[in-house]
């Protein structure tokens, strides 16, 4: 009995941890997203009085702004992520491998919060997809030397 009691605490605490880094997570970068709308406001605000701008000014604020818009997107992102994360937590699948079944080691979730792989099974995806991105390439070329 105290070894299924010992169990079920370690469980509990680790649910704890984890939520517990993901909120704070969160927080971060809601606090992020919220500041960087601050200062494209102010930017867009603070600009609109001073003048014409000529082409170099305007092409490096647009690049700024799309900077900008570029990292709030990813911002968002990640908190998308951080929700579905804290849904699997509620759910009790958070911390397993989506893949394999696996768990996935407290210091990748330290790392990566939102992870949904293991890191051998993320390393085999990421693998694929670097394949799967250079088969065509291969492909278009043999084609062109048979067209010779």
């Amino acid at each position: 009995m105290t070894r299924r009691t010992d169990k079920a605490d370690k469980a509990r605490a680790r649910h704890a941890e984890l939520k517990r880094i993901l909120e704070e997570r969160r927080r971060e970068i809601l606090n992020e997203v919220q500041e960087k709308m601050r200062d494209v406001r102010a930017v867009g605000a603070s600009g609109e009085g001073q003048g014409v701008l000529d082409a170099a000014e305007t092409t490096e604020a647009d690049i700024q702004d799309d900077i900008e818009l570029a990292l709030i997107q990813m911002k968002s992102e990640t908190l998308h992520r951080i929700e579905e994360a804290l849904a699997r937590l509620d759910e009790g699948t958070y911390g397993y491998c989506n893949e394999c079944g696996d768990e996935i080691s407290e210091r990748r979730l330290r790392a990566l919060p939102f992870a949904v792989r293991c890191k051998d099974c993320e390393e085999a995806r990421e693998l694929e997809e670097l394949r799967e991105r250079h088969q065509p390439g291969r492909r278009s070329a043999g084609y062109l030397l048979d067209l010779n």
